[in-house]
């Protein structure tokens, strides 16, 4: 289940993002190929460019984290659309907000597919807005990109996931927990949605294959901020880790509320599966100091591409601003398109989506591979620990994990 790879292929994967932009600078310069021959399906691509769709929360309890990764999804069309764009066309882009409601997602997905005819979107952030507009996007034969971590048991032709499934985030933080950290007891805590739901439900398993006890399960209405009630059962219960699932806007409240009762990285193992550096800012680097996070990408990775990816990101958008994993796994997927719409000479969504089986990529994260089927990337995994500055010390880091959306447990 955890079988990694390192077959650095590709010329995008040996030369990296920087090399990718000036290949795709020289391309630009050629003739850009007949629109007849790259567009037969009726996207909205002419001579001299080719639409994409932003979908993500701009309002609502959510915007705290998905407005980032909008930014990090602009900067990339930038840096493409600066190095010549995709198959000559430079790249416009029509950004809609859901609003941090899932009717609205799929309202705003079916207008970006039925009248702007996007070639592509980069989009949603929880699982409940994916589940909305995964029928839209299936019968309107369109191709999303979602780079949310997320619980797996899915797959579609529509989507390819750029975030991490459960085996790659979930299941290889719980194994962690136990046997190196010595965890025996989980207080498991969520917002009420699928996302938490679910993944709860594989961390209870994989609690218990490897001998460790779930002592409570809850979960907070989306929007929530009076934990007092949960705080106190978790201070009854004394669990060896506090596991959170809790999203968005409400985890400002939690984590003030546990270091107010005495509860904080210093001195219980709090585990957060929804907290990157962007929400850290938020919540105040004071009060989750200690805590553990397990995520594919933080700011604090060291490599080449990551330190021209922050650079690039503070230089736009300001030296105070620090980059998450979703903000990373969001400025992947367009390079991710362009590569597979290069590959397939076409922008028709069947031909892109065929097009992007193997292909690999010198990321800010590390370099990752698509999966020949799944639709689903190679990650990491690791586990950063929260410091005072509101980075990560990465305590943890295993070699790429192949996806498998549907594990055995």
């Amino acid at each position: 289940m955890h079988t990694p790879t390192r077959r650095f292929l590709s010329r995008i994967a040996k030369t990296g993002l920087a090399a990718a932009m000036a290949l795709s600078l020289a391309q630009g310069a050629q003739a850009a190929p007949a629109t007849a021959a790259v567009n037969t399906t009726g996207l909205a691509v002419d001579d001299a460019s080719v639409t994409v769709g932003i979908l993500h929360s701009l309002s609502g309890t959510i915007a705290i984290t998905e407005s980032s990764v909008v930014d990090a999804e602009k900067l990339a069309i930038d840096e493409i659309n600066a190095a010549g764009g995709v198959l000559g066309r430079q790249i416009k882009v029509v950004v809609e907000d859901g609003a941090s409601d899932w009717p609205t997602f799929a309202e705003k997905a079916n207008k970006l597919l039925g009248s702007d005819k996007a070639a592509a979107v980069f989009g949603c952030y929880t699982s409940a807005s994916r589940k909305a507009v995964l029928p839209v996007f299936e019968r309107g034969k369109g191709l999303l990109y979602y780079p949310t971590y997320y619980e797996g048991l899915e797959q579609s032709p529509n989507i390819i996931y750029t975030g991490q499934e459960a085996t790659q985030q979930n299941i290889a933080a719980v194994e962690w927990l136990i046997k190196e950290k010595g965890a025996k007891t989980f207080y498991l805590l969520g917002s009420d949605y699928i996302w938490p739901r679910t993944t709860n439900k594989i961390a209870k398993k994989v609690i218990e294959r490897l001998g460790g006890k779930v002592v409570a399960e809850e979960y907070a209405p989306l929007g929530h901020t009076q934990f007092g009630s949960i705080i106190n059962k978790i201070k009854l219960r004394k669990p060896d880790v506090v596991l959170s699932t809790i999203v968005g806007g409400s985890n400002v409240a939690l984590y003030k509320q546990l270091k107010a009762a005495g509860l904080d990285g210093g001195n219980k193992t709090l585990m957060a599966f929804a907290i990157t550096e962007e929400e850290v800012r938020g919540i105040g680097a004071e009060n989750v100091t200690g805590v553990y996070v397990p995520m594919g990408y933080f700011q604090t990775v060291d490599n080449e591409a990551n330190r021209k990816f922050v650079a690039a990101f503070k230089a736009r958008y300001g030296e105070d601003r620090v980059i998450g994993d979703t903000m990373e796994a969001g400025y992947i997927a367009p390079y991710l398109w362009k590569a597979a719409v290069e590959k397939a000479g076409s922008f028709d969504v069947e031909k892109v989506a065929a097009a992007s089986a193997g292909l690999e990529l010198d990321a800010p994260e590390g370099m990752v591979k698509l999966h020949d089927s799944n639709h689903h990337l190679y990650k990491y995994t690791r586990i950063g620990q929260i410091r005072a500055d509101g980075l990560m010390d990465i305590v943890h880091e295993t070699g790429l994990i192949e996806p498998n959306p549907y594990p055995e447990l």
